[in-house]
């Protein structure tokens, strides 16, 4: 049974676990004492790591690495909300706990590294390289899978549960299921070195997606002229996958899928 490494067991950490668990042999970091002995009771080996400009509490070198058949960092590195000096304490401290790693690296990026404005956008149309975190990441692991994802949602997670503005704007969102799915088709093919945007193809309004999870019929719905589209082209023609969430307006649906 391969080992499976995922720094950062928070909101979508602990769903790739779960849908991992009963296929891989899974070691884990949380941020939290409070967590680890749940984390634990089902089967996860779980340590505290937590990388934030506030503290930082781990080893000084995570001692399950060179186990590790493959390592999923989900720990988030906003370019928006933190200064580049922070940003470069938090990344050497994660690499100094990581150590020296050769092996499949998934790193979990964001659409935010596209500019805020309409248009479609392709993952060539800004090179990892011109990114400062995921260039740092590449620089740390030239093997590194580096995943796009658009607006994280599913389970409570759901539209309506925030406060939304601009209504005829159009979403890119994401399933967590289907990240899941991606990262276990790309371990399936041994996949190094790749960029990926990792959202829903289909790009319904706010409106839409709230009258869909609402319950509700609205006549006359719109979406804006001034389209930002993350384009996803790219992973379903070369993974040949198939979103098991492709329409948000759907996401708060209970689709199964089948285990490996």
């Amino acid at each position: 049974m391969k080992k499976i490494g995922i720094i950062g067991y928070g909101w979508l950490g602990s769903r790739i676990g779960e849908r991992f668990s009963g296929n891989f042999e899974i070691f884990t970091t949380t941020t939290s004492p409070q967590k680890l002995q749940d984390i634990r009771s089902k089967g996860i080996h779980a340590d505290l790591a937590c990388f934030s400009e506030e503290k930082n509490e781990f080893p000084e070198l995570w001692n399950n690495v060179p186990e590790l058949d493959i390592l999923i960092i989900t720990v988030p590195f906003s370019e928006r909300r933190s200064s580049k000096k922070i940003l470069e304490k938090k990344l050497s401290d994660l690499f100094s706990f990581t150590g020296k790693f050769e092996k499949q690296v998934f790193f979990m990026s964001t659409t935010s590294v596209y500019p805020d404005e309409p248009g479609l956008f392709t993952e060539e149309m800004q090179p990892a390289e011109n990114v400062f975190v995921e260039n740092k990441v590449k620089e740390a692991f030239p093997q590194v899978n580096i995943l796009r994802l658009g607006g994280l949602m599913g389970d409570s997670r759901l539209l309506k549960n925030f406060n939304i503005s601009d209504l005829s704007g159009v979403v890119n969102h994401i399933h967590y299921k289907d990240i899941a799915e991606v990262i276990l088709k790309m371990i399936e093919k041994n996949i190094k070195e790749e960029l990926y945007n990792v959202v829903a193809p289909l790009h319904p309004s706010k409106q839409q997606v709230l009258a869909a999870q609402n319950n509700q019929e609205i006549e006359g719905i719109k979406q804006s002229d001034d389209k930002r589209i993350i384009s996803s082209e790219k992973l379903i023609s070369e993974l040949e996958y198939t979103f098991i969430y492709p329409d948000p307006e759907h996401f708060h649906e209970d689709r199964n899928i089948n285990l490996l």
